[in-house]
């Protein structure tokens, strides 16, 4: 399976909605997004686990959704797509992030995340 132009928008657009804070909120909507062998490491370099995460989330304080940039795409595998972007803030790389997304379901479903800050220039 070659991942679509449609499935590319799809992933985009899940991955942006897990950043914001509507979504972060409606433990229902992340559970559906977060694939059920889903882990983190965080920017501090903690491993999270899927449960852990949907107990922080419910825990947290909303901000602002972040803004993004640096996407790009890489089929893995069939079902399988890396995806890698940037967080910016005051026009600066603030952190890097990747994450594969799972395609073998009627929508994609994240697999596993990673983010790391960038240090200051």
């Amino acid at each position: 399976m070659r991942a679509s132009r449609e499935w590319l928008r799809q992933i985009q657009h899940a991955e942006i909605a897990l950043q914001s804070p509507e979504v972060r909120g409606d433990a229902a909507r992340v559970d559906a997004l977060l694939h059920d062998d889903f882990a983190e490491i965080g920017r501090s370099g903690r491993l999270w686990t899927r449960d852990e995460i949907l107990a922080m989330l419910a825990d947290e304080t909303r901000g602002e959704s972040p803004q993004t940039a640096e996407w790009q795409f890489t089929e893995l595998a069939p079902h399988n797509v890396l995806v890698t972007y940037a967080i910016v803030r005051e026009g600066d790389v603030f952190s890097r992030h990747s994450s594969i997304w799972d395609l073998s379901s009627s929508e994609p479903r994240l697999r596993f995340h990673q983010g790391t800050r960038v240090a200051e220039h």
